[in-house]
């Protein structure tokens, strides 16, 4: 997001519009009403951002304590965008525990959950790419966080040259899914990032599985 790098102390999304946080007024921006704001306010998000079983595993940030019966992947978001929380993420990692392991590549990483996730399933080896810096920063460290091996550098997966791999996933906007499903060589493909009223129009692939939940989807296509 443009406005995160120019602001990185802070952007908040509030009906409609955007509130940044800077020590001075925004040059070159319409600004509609300038407030202080209370100590701490950088941390205040964490109080909505809380753990998530998904299947085998529960997702949460490091200042929750997970439960004993599950594994946890354990996320830092950091700048990148991808706490675990969200239904597509969820989607896609229970995908990844209905398959066999193999070499993956996780395109548009974020902050690592699902490269973590399938380094914790047994795949490998398993690559990360993200056209955001901050992204490759995050996924990084939280997989030196969570002990597992990951690899993980900027690439724009709709251009750049692209690994061949057994699996890949894609967590992504719909139109992206539909470009990048031509460019890769892979046997499986886990792709989600749209509503569930879209069914992704994927030429050479064979529809295998969906899940669903809060009218998100996630599908799994096979090479045809």
């Amino acid at each position: 997001m443009l406005l995160l790098h120019l602001f990185p102390e802070g952007v908040e999304e509030l009906d409609g519009a955007f509130a940044v946080y800077a020590d001075e007024p925004p040059i070159g921006f319409d600004v509609l009403e300038v407030d202080d704001v209370r100590e701490g306010w950088e941390d205040s998000w964490r109080e909505f951002h809380h753990g998530v079983a998904v299947g085998r595993f529960w997702v949460g940030p490091p200042w929750e304590d997970p439960p004993s019966e599950l594994e946890p992947i354990v996320i830092d978001p950091g700048r990148a965008f991808g706490t675990g929380a969200h239904a597509t993420t969820r989607l896609s990692l229970e995908l990844l525990q209905s398959i066999e392991p193999g070499s993956l590549l996780d395109i548009g990483c974020g902050s690592g959950v699902l490269s973590i996730g399938a380094a914790k399933l047994g795949f490998d080896p398993v690559i990360g790419v993200d056209l955001d810096e901050a992204a490759i920063e995050a996924t990084n460290a939280n997989a030196r966080a969570n002990g597992v091996d990951v690899t993980a550098s900027v690439v724009d997966a709709l251009t750049d040259a692209l690994p061949r791999t057994e699996i890949a996933v894609a967590n992504v906007a719909l139109d992206v899914v539909e470009r990048l499903a031509p460019r890769l060589d892979a046997q499986l493909f886990v792709a989600s990032g749209y509503l569930d009223r879209d069914e992704p129009h994927l030429p050479g692939w064979e529809h295998a599985d969906r899940r669903i939940a809060d009218g998100w989807a996630a599908d799994l296509f096979r090479a045809g």
